[in-house]
């Protein structure tokens, strides 16, 4: 029997949709990996409930509670029936120690997480929305994009436009909106978008980034 398949048999549980398994603040003893289902990790800030990521299958969180001891710094909400591995702090260390393939995993994956944490940093220092809407525009196109004879398509809603790019849904609707007007984009039917000019689009994000640093 694999080391997963331990784990599954041990370890796996499942929980409803709407189940907090933990909040910002609590002490952190398990670490989660998603085997079926979404969780969705959030903070809230000046009353404001931002999503921060939603994991799906493979995805693993709640291990840096784990390893440096300290409270939770999100919340971690299921958004539909799940089922998750729950590895407790020391079933978590002894997995570390005695298999180094899941230790280069992790790493891995921790590595990808600051970087991706570094581009949202980056992104909300812009104080213009259309800077930050294509921001994400950009990151959702090389993740997600189609090329067609027409531009590139995204599968992506404004919602989770506006909440990568951190901003009320209303306002990234509005940016997109503009950008529309531009003829940078453009709606390519329910829940998708296409970026018509990609090269256009980028050039305007490097317009927009100067005018916020010298002015008009």
């Amino acid at each position: 029997m694999t080391v997963q398949e331990q784990l599954l048999e041990r370890y796996c549980l499942e929980f409803p949709s709407g189940a907090v398994l933990f909040r910002a603040g609590d002490e952190g003893h398990q670490m989660y990996v998603v085997q079926n289902g979404k969780v969705r990790i959030s903070v809230t800030s000046a009353d404001v409930d931002k999503t921060l990521a939603v994991l799906g299958p493979g995805e693993f969180f709640g291990e840096m509670a784990v390893l440096n001891d300290r409270p939770r710094t999100a919340t971690a909400t299921v958004l539909e029936n799940s089922q998750l591995l729950v590895i407790e702090k020391a079933k978590f260390e002894e997995l570390i120690r005695q298999h180094s393939d899941l230790a280069l995993r992790l790493i891995r994956r921790l590595a990808e997480r600051l970087e991706k944490t570094d581009r949202n940093v980056e992104i909300l220092l812009h104080r213009e929305p259309r800077a930050r809407v294509i921001h994400a525009l950009s990151d959702f196109a090389q993740s997600r994009g189609q090329d067609t004879t027409n531009g590139v398509v995204i599968d992506v809603s404004a919602d989770e436009v506006a909440e990568y790019a951190g901003l009320e849904g209303f306002v990234a609707r509005d940016a997109l909106r503009k950008l529309e007007r531009l003829e940078l984009i453009s709606p390519a039917g329910v829940d998708a978008i296409l970026v018509r000019d990609v090269e256009g689009l980028q050039r305007f994000l490097t317009y927009l980034e100067l005018k916020e640093r010298y002015g008009d």
